[in-house]
């Protein structure tokens, strides 16, 4: 690994710009490599998750949600974020049943995703899940989403046509491809039912 100095900033001080419901704000002074003074403005995020459900036909289970910044529905992978002290792997079962009504019996993690680095520190986490069983959905108060579910083929074509713009959900199909074709593996792990666990 090259030595990374020249590049890095050292952070001097920080200020909060905004602590809402949703989003935490903060401006960072940092000195940069030029020995300059220059403010880093950027989202404090507590990590999240993406869902790559695999039914046994096949199929794949997707969302389309609005999403009100972007004024459109879009097509995307189950994904939430982390609870206080959440493990990742719980966030993942708590977030597919949730939003789907899917438990799994069988899971793998793939890897993780920054998918804003210029304003953000979010880092999610991508979940494989088979062996599902359909239950009931238990959305958040507020929370509106259909699911359904395409080929994988489809999805490839919804990607390379702009119909899936979702940033996560091209990842996960790059990552599906690459698990299909034999090219990346998975390690899978059973997993207790998650209507059996409770977050802390």
């Amino acid at each position: 690994m090259a030595d990374d100095a020249h590049l890095r900033e050292t952070p001097l001080a920080r200020s909060e710009l905004l602590r809402g419901h949703f989003l935490h704000v903060v401006r960072d002074t940092v000195r940069l490599p030029s020995g300059k003074e220059a403010t880093r403005e950027f989202v404090l995020h507590p990590g999240a998750v993406m869902v790559i459900g695999l039914l046994d036909d096949g199929r794949v289970v997707l969302e389309r949600q609005y999403r009100h910044p972007m004024q459109a529905v879009m097509i995307e992978f189950p994904a939430g974020k982390l609870d206080p002290g959440e493990a990742s792997l719980v966030c993942a079962q708590r977030e597919l049943l949730e939003e789907t009504g899917y438990s799994a019996r069988e899971w793998a993690y793939a890897g993780q995703l920054a998918p804003t680095i210029a304003y953000s520190d979010e880092r999610l986490d991508i979940w494989f899940a088979r062996g599902l069983t359909l239950g009931e959905r238990q959305l958040d108060e507020g929370e509106f989403l259909d699911v359904f579910a395409a080929l994988p083929g489809e999805l490839q074509d919804w990607c390379w046509h702009g119909q899936v713009i979702d940033a996560k959900t091209l990842v996960g199909a790059l990552w599906l491809q690459n698990v299909l074709s034999g090219a990346w593996s998975l390690v899978w792990e059973s997993a207790p039912d998650p209507s059996m666990q409770v977050s802390t």
